[in-house]
C-alpha cells in the first residue's frame, strides 16, 4: 500500500496548498472587502469537501506514510462535515468582519491552518499526528481569539484560551507518552494489539488513560474541563467564536475514538467510567449554569457542555460487560449527535452576526426582543434552532438525542438506564432556557426600533440552514446510516 502513500493525503495536501495561496495573494488585493480572497477560499474549501467525499464514497480503508495514516469513512466524513462547517462560517461572518474592519487576509489563512489541523487530526494513526494536528488547529484558533488587538476582552479571552490549552495538550502529551512507556509503540492499532495480549504494565496504562481522557475532555469542552468555554465563547469576536464552535467540535470527536475506542478499547472498563462521570458532570453544570446567563454566547457556551455531556454519555456506553456488541450503535449515535450539534451551531452563531452590525453586537438574550416584530422570518428562524437544541421533535436535535438515548437504553443494563433517566430530565431544565429566547423573541416588546439588515446571501443561507434542521430531523435516517456504517469501517479496519 506504500504507493497510496501521497494518494491517500491528497485533501490535506490540497488545503496546505490553498493555505499559502490565499496568504500570498491577498497581499496584492487592495478591495477593502476582501472580496478575491474570500472567493477563492470558499472555492477552494469546496474542492476539498469535494475530494474527502470522494473517499468517502469509495469506502475503503487505507493506510499511508508508514501507517501514520489512515484513510477511512469515519475520517472523511468528520472532516467532510468541518469543510462544509468552514465554509458556512466564512459566508456568515464575511459581511461582518467587513463592516469592522477585521477582514484581513490572515483571518482567511488562519481558518484553512485551523481546518488543515482537524483534517489531519481525522486520519491520523498514529499518536504523533493526532498531536501535530492538535497543535496545528489550536495554535491557528489561539490567533484568532486575539484577532481584535485592540478590545480588552478578546485579548483575556485569547490569553485563557492559550494558558489552558497548552495545559491540556500537555495533560494529552503526558498521557500519550505514558502509553507509549507501556506499550512500545506510537501506532494505535499496535498499541490495540498490545492491550490485547495483556502481558504489559496495567497500572501504567491506566494512569496514562487518565491524562488522555483529561486532555480529550478539554477539547470536546466537557466539565469539569469547560472552564474555558464561557470565557472564550463570550470575548471572542462572533465570527471566531463559530469557529471554534464548529469543525473542532467534530475533530476532537475524531481523535476520541481514535485513541479510545481503535487504540484502547482493551481498556474500556477504565475510561467508560471516566467518561460517565463527565458527562454527568457536563449535563449539571451546563444546564444549571446556563439558566443564569444573560449573554446570549455565554448562554449557548453553557449549552454547548450539556451538549457535549450527551455525546459523551454515547460514547461511555460502547462496551457492555466486556461485550462489544453495541458499539457501532452506541458510537454512531453520538457522531450523528455531534454532526447535528454542529449544524445547528452554525445557525444560532451565524444568526447572532447577522443581527449585529456597526457599533453593535446582539449578544445578550435581550437584545432578540421583540424580534418578531422586527423581523418575523428571523425569529422563525432562531426558534428552530433552539427548538432544536432543546430536543424538541420535529427538529433534528430531537432525533439526536432520541438516537443516544436509544443507545443507552438498547444495552439493557441498569446504570445505563438510570443515565438515559437523568440525561431526560437535565434536558428539561435545559428546555426553560432554549424556550426563554423564545418567549423574548415573541412575546417581549422590541426594545430597538430599528429595522435589521437584509443581506440577500447571508439571509438565504441563514434559510437553509433553519430548513436543514427542521427537515433533516425527519429524514435523518440516511444521515444515522452513513455515520453507523463509518463507524462500524473504522472499527472493523
Amino acid at each position: 500500500m506504500e504507493h497510496m502513500n501521497w494518494f491517500i493525503v491528497t485533501p490535506e495536501i490540497w488545503l496546505l496548498g490553498l493555505a499559502c495561496g490565499v496568504a500570498l495573494l491577498d497581499l496584492f488585493v487592495t478591495d477593502p472587502e476582501r472580496k478575491p480572497t474570500f472567493w477563492l477560499t470558499q472555492l477552494g474549501l469546496a474542492i476539498f469537501v469535494v475530494l474527502h467525499l470522494q473517499f468517502f464514497l469509495d469506502g475503503h480503508n487505507l493506510y499511508g506514510l508508514s501507517g501514520m495514516v489512515v484513510s477511512d469513512p469515519m475520517g472523511h466524513l468528520l472532516a467532510l462535515c468541518a469543510g462544509l462547517a468552514t465554509m458556512l462560517t466564512l459566508a456568515y461572518a464575511w459581511p461582518t468582519l467587513a463592516a469592522r474592519d477585521m477582514l484581513k487576509g490572515e483571518f482567511f489563512s488562519l481558518t484553512l491552518f485551523s481546518l488543515l489541523g482537524v483534517s489531519v487530526m481525522t486520519s491520523a494513526n498514529h499518536f504523533l499526528v493526532i498531536y501535530l494536528g492538535l497543535e496545528l488547529m489550536s495554535l491557528s484558533l489561539y490567533a484568532l481569539v486575539a484577532l481584535r488587538r485592540d478590545h480588552l476582552v478578546a485579548t483575556e479571552a485569547a490569553m485563557k484560551y492559550f494558558v489552558l490549552g497548552a495545559l491540556a495538550s500537555g495533560f494529552l502529551l503526558y498521557g500519550l507518552s505514558m502509553m507509549y512507556g507501556a506499550t512500545g509503540s506510537l501506532v494505535i492499532p499496535d498499541v490495540f494489539e498490545k492491550i490485547a495480549t495483556g502481558a504489559i504494565n496495567r497500572d501504567v496504562l491506566v494512569f496514562g488513560v487518565v491524562f488522555v481522557v483529561a486532555g480529550l475532555a478539554f477539547k470536546l469542552g466537557a466539565a469539569p474541563f469547560h472552564m474555558w468555554v464561557p470565557d472564550v465563547y463570550q470575548g471572542a469576536p462572533t465570527a471566531v467564536t463559530l469557529l471554534i464552535g464548529a469543525a473542532p467540535k467534530l475533530a476532537a470527536f475524531a481523535i476520541t475514538i481514535r485513541l479510545l475506542v481503535e487504540g484502547m478499547l482493551g481498556l474500556a472498563v477504565d475510561w467508560q467510567q471516566m467518561l460517565v462521570v463527565l458527562a454527568v458532570a457536563s449535563l449539571l453544570v451546563g444546564n444549571i449554569a446556563a439558566i443564569a446567563q444573560s449573554n446570549l454566547k455565554r448562554m449557548l457556551a453553557y449549552s454547548t457542555i450539556s451538549q457535549m455531556g450527551f455525546v459523551v454519555l454515547g460514547l461511555s456506553a460502547g462496551v457492555v460487560s466486556g461485550n462489544t456488541v453495541s458499539a457501532g450503535n452506541a458510537y454512531s449515535s453520538s457522531m450523528f449527535y455531534i454532526v447535528t450539534y454542529v449544524l445547528t451551531t452554525l445557525g444560532t452563531f451565524g444568526l447572532i452576526l447577522f443581527m449585529s452590525r456597526q457599533g453593535f453586537e446582539a449578544e445578550e438574550i435581550s437584545d432578540l426582543a421583540g424580534l418578531n416584530q422586527r423581523a418575523p422570518w428571523l425569529a422563525g428562524v432562531m426558534a428552530v434552532f433552539m427548538f432544536s437544541l432543546a430536543g424538541i421533535p420535529p427538529m433534528v436535535g430531537f432525533f439526536a438525542k432520541l438516537a443516544v438515548l436509544q443507545a443507552l437504553v438498547s444495552t439493557a443494563v441498569t446504570g445505563y438506564i438510570v443515565l438515559a433517566v437523568v440525561a431526560v430530565l437535565m434536558s428539561l431544565i435545559g428546555a426553560f432556557y432554549y424556550l426563554r429566547v423564545v418567549k423574548v423573541m415573541y412575546f417581549d416588546a422590541p426594545v430597538d426600533q430599528e429595522p435589521v439588515q437584509r443581506g440577500s446571501g447571508v439571509t438565504a443561507l441563514l434559510a437553509l440552514n433553519g430548513a436543514a434542521v427542521l427537515l433533516l430531523g425527519p429524514l435523518s435516517g440516511g444521515l444515522l446510516a452513513a455515520c453507523r456504517d463509518a463507524i462500524v469501517k473504522a472499527l472493523a479496519g
